[in-house]
This record gives structure tokens, C-alpha cells and sequence, in this order.
């Protein structure tokens, strides 16, 4: 499978929200680990390296970098004992959110389909076979603006495992082939703006890289806008 592959014919990005250590401090103090937090992305939101992430007008777009599992069979309602037979490979991504749409969405009581599906919110790089990365919780992430490191840190600070999220997922959603599952970010989330360039990697424990993707970030003057607490287009 090439990262064409699943790009192309991958039928939903799923999203996990809070999916780290740091968001549940007191999950490590015997409370018991929240449900997790699931959103979906279309497919049309994908964009690659080398390409550009739009702003547009009125959106105040923040960064949050990941590791994908990239989906290669078919099931619904799947074990976490069989999760990891239905994963195909991996891959880096960063998941674009337009902050103040989802605050006044949330306000409003309204889903997430804007702030975080609008077009190029979801920079990816190749598929990486699973082969590549036989330890999950042992992916480095770093994303950078302009030269200047933002996220810094190691799946390790999951609490989830990539066969629990595929699990919870399956559960509400039948998996297809090419499908993604954005598996949540470390810390460091923060904006960007028209006229940046950032960069993103994932490496092994050892320090070999995985995966790079460099973007440019730039005004959209057409189409959606936001303004106050309003959904705008022409």
C-alpha cells in the first residue's frame, strides 16, 4: 500500500481527542481512563508534504502533530486481542484545528465537521508499513514553525493503546482499508499564521527518521469565513 493508496480510497479520518497523559493528570492517581474523545474527518481535507495549509478568513487555525494508524482490513466491533491484525502501517499527520469555530461551535452545541474537516486540515506524509514500526508507544513527534521547535514528545504518553483506540473506533464505525485513525497529540498545540513555514517529523527511539513534512501556511480569501460567532460564505 503507498501513501497514494490510502489517501485516495480511505472512506473516513477518525480522530481521538485528549488522548494523552498530560490531559488526564489524574488518571495515574487511580481515577478511572475517560472514554475516548471521537471526531470525523472527510477525506477531502487531505493534503502533503510540500503542499500548503489554507487559513481562512476570520479562523484562528492551531497546529497539533500525530502519529495514524493506517487501516488494511475491514472489520466492525473488533477485539482489541485482533486490533493489530487490521492495521496495515502508520503515518505522520498533523491534525489543523480552527480554534475559535470549534469554541463557538461547542458554545452552540454544534459538531466538530468545520473547524477541524475544512480543506488541507489534514497534512499527511507516506504510508510507513507496520513492519517499520513494530512498538506504537515508542514514536518520537516533533513539529516546528519556522525552524522553532513547538511539540515535542513520545507516543509513549498514550493512554490508549493503538488496539484499544481501534477497538472503541470499530465499535461505533465499520473500519475500511485506507481508513486513518489520528491517534491525539503531545503537548505544545499552537497557532499558526498566513506567511509561516512549519515542519513536522516522527522518529524511532534510536533517532532514525520515519517521516518529514514540510508546509507553507496560507491565506484563503475565498469561500469559508468566519466572523464573531458566525459560519460565513459568499
Amino acid at each position: 500500500m503507498s501513501a497514494e493508496d490510502f489517501v485516495r480510497t480511505g472512506s473516513k479520518i477518525i480522530g481521538i481527542g485528549k488522548s494523552y497523559d498530560y490531559n488526564w493528570p489524574d488518571y495515574k492517581k487511580g481515577m478511572p481512563l475517560p472514554e475516548p474523545l471521537l471526531f470525523i474527518k472527510p477525506t477531502s481535507s487531505y493534503t502533503g508534504d510540500g503542499q500548503v495549509i489554507e487559513v481562512p478568513r476570520g479562523c484562528e487555525v492551531y497546529h497539533e502533530v500525530e502519529i495514524a494508524v493506517v487501516i488494511g482490513k475491514t472489520g466492525r466491533a473488533i477485539s482489541v486481542e485482533d486490533a493489530m491484525e487490521h492495521v496495515a502501517g502508520y503515518a505522520l499527520v498533523l491534525d489543523m484545528t480552527a480554534k475559535n469555530v470549534q469554541a463557538a461551535a461547542a458554545k452552540q452545541g454544534y459538531p466538530w465537521a468545520i473547524c477541524k474537516g475544512l480543506d488541507t486540515f489534514t497534512p499527511i506524509g507516506k504510508f510507513i508499513p507496520k513492519s517499520e514500526i513494530p512498538d506504537p508507544p515508542d514514536v518520537h513527534l516533533e513539529f516546528k514553525v519556522n525552524g522553532e521547535t513547538r511539540q515535542h514528545g513520545s507516543t509513549s504518553g498514550l493512554i490508549y493503546s493503538v488496539a484499544q483506540l481501534i477497538a472503541y473506533a470499530s465499535g461505533a464505525f465499520t473500519l475500511r482499508p485506507g481508513d486513518t485513525i489520528l491517534t491525539g497529540t503531545p503537548k505544545g498545540v499552537g497557532r499558526v499564521y498566513p506567511g509561516e513555514h512549519v515542519s513536522a517529523s516522527m522518529r524511532r527511539s534510536d533517532g532514525s527518521v520515519l517521516d518529514t513534512l514540510e508546509l507553507d501556511v496560507v491565506s484563503r480569501d475565498q469561500g469559508f469565513r468566519f466572523e464573531g460567532e458566525h459560519w460565513l460564505t459568499p
